[in-house]
């Protein structure tokens, strides 16, 4: 389980720049932050650690009565986006309840992230769109109408049935998904806008999280 502490953002789009040695660089725009503390989850009360954190504004007119009384109790605003990120008790202390956070605070160019989303929404799906099938493969000895088909999904006799989990035609994308080890290629703090390297799940405004990669070690601090 990722337990670095990250951003709520939007997917903005694609872009390019230029690196240090003039080569172009394809880039996600993502506009992390700023985000607002609004509450913490201890193991004393919850059984786990964790901070929520709050994303845009909402209007107080369009928020209901048990989140009002949430907000209310620490004397916030209504966020448009709440989410909740596990963070180790370490981590925890060191934060407040209103405290904002930035980009500049948590990312810097040559750190590698995590970012996760809602993935663009394919519909219904036949099985070489959504599994990558090669097809039948053939139109030769009386194929029939079969080129973009699944072929044999079971056995007549063993076991007789069509096995749980086979791969057919449905529901293809409109899923969490999360891509991991991208590079970040620049931070604007001015703009709040992370660029990273490489594709982030979902259409343009969709809402991501991105937080420190739990697979790559952070870039060692710089020597004086």
């Amino acid at each position: 389980m990722n337990t670095n502490l990250g951003l709520i953002g939007k997917k903005l789009g694609t872009t390019q720049i230029f690196d240090e040695h003039g080569n172009v660089c394809r880039v996600t725009a993502i506009a992390a932050g700023p985000c607002v503390i609004l509450g913490k989850r201890t193991t004393d009360k919850d059984g786990y650690t964790a901070l929520q954190l709050g994303y845009g504004s909402r209007e107080a007119k369009r928020t209901n009565k048990a989140m009002a009384g949430f907000y209310a109790k620490n004397e916030q605003q209504p966020s448009e986006i709440i989410r909740e990120f596990r963070v180790s008790s370490d981590v925890l202390e060191q934060y407040e309840i209103g405290q904002e956070l930035k980009a500049s605070e948590l990312f810097k160019p040559g750190q590698f992230v995590d970012v996760a989303g809602i993935s663009k929404g394919n519909g219904f799906s036949g099985v070489m769109k959504r599994y990558n099938f090669s097809g039948a493969g053939t139109v030769g000895h009386g194929t029939h109408e079969a080129k973009r088909h699944g072929g044999s999904i079971g056995m007549n006799m063993t076991p007789g049935r069509t096995l749980k989990g086979q791969k057919m035609p449905g529901q293809h994308g409109n899923q969490r998904v999360t891509v991991m080890n991208l590079k970040v290629a620049e931070v604007l703090d001015e703009e709040g806008l992370v660029l990273v390297n490489g594709g982030v799940p979902g259409s343009k405004n969709t809402v991501v999280s991105i937080r420190s990669a739990v697979k790559k070690t952070p870039p060692a601090p710089a020597s004086a």
